[in-house]
């Protein structure tokens, strides 16, 4: 399962861009996405999903 950010919440900080193990998240169309195809939710990396631990907004990364 993979992970997407809800863009009504989004602040469009970058913080989550850059702490992504898979570089699954992108800017398109002035908000950020995350490319399912590349999300593991960080499995085998860390024990939790970090652009969900660094959004300074709650609940904006969630399971698709």
């Amino acid at each position: 399962m993979a992970l997407k950010i809800v863009a009504s919440q989004c602040t469009v900080c970058g913080a989550c861009e850059f702490e992504c193990p898979n570089s699954a998240i992108k800017m398109k169309r002035d908000i950020y996405v995350i490319d399912p195809a590349k999300c593991t939710e960080c499995e085998g990396h860390f024990d939790a999903p970090q652009c969900a631990a660094v959004c300074p907004v709650p609940n904006t990364c969630i399971a698709a």
